[in-house]
């Protein structure tokens, strides 16, 4: 079951727990099973490559790890914040900023 989740792919977050926490970063993507998010330039990890024709030495790759959407929070206006969610002038749901009430994007 894909649950709905306060974040979007594209949103600048705050990790407000674990090893990367106080790090800011746009999110790359979201898998909706696992609760889980990729941030740009956050819990970084080395990847080992196996060579190749293409690559025939091999190398360590270094690139993000991913991130339990619970220690995310939406940065707007350069603070972290809960999202909301209601409806706007169309009827149409929009997400807010629970702290300065503007909507985001």
């Amino acid at each position: 079951m894909q649950t709905k989740l306060k974040i979007k792919v594209g949103d600048l977050v705050k990790v407000i727990s674990g090893e990367s926490k106080g790090q800011e970063g746009k999110i790359i993507s979201i898998n909706r099973t696992k609760m889980r998010a990729s941030v740009e330039g956050v819990n970084m990890v080395k990847r080992h490559t196996k060579p190749s024709a293409s690559n025939p030495q091999g190398e360590i790759v270094e690139k993000e790890g991913t991130i339990h959407v619970s220690n995310l929070m939406v940065v707007v206006g350069g603070q972290a914040t809960r999202v909301g969610r209601k409806p706007n002038d169309a009827g149409k749901l929009v997400r807010f900023s629970k702290k300065s009430g503007e909507v985001i994007k």
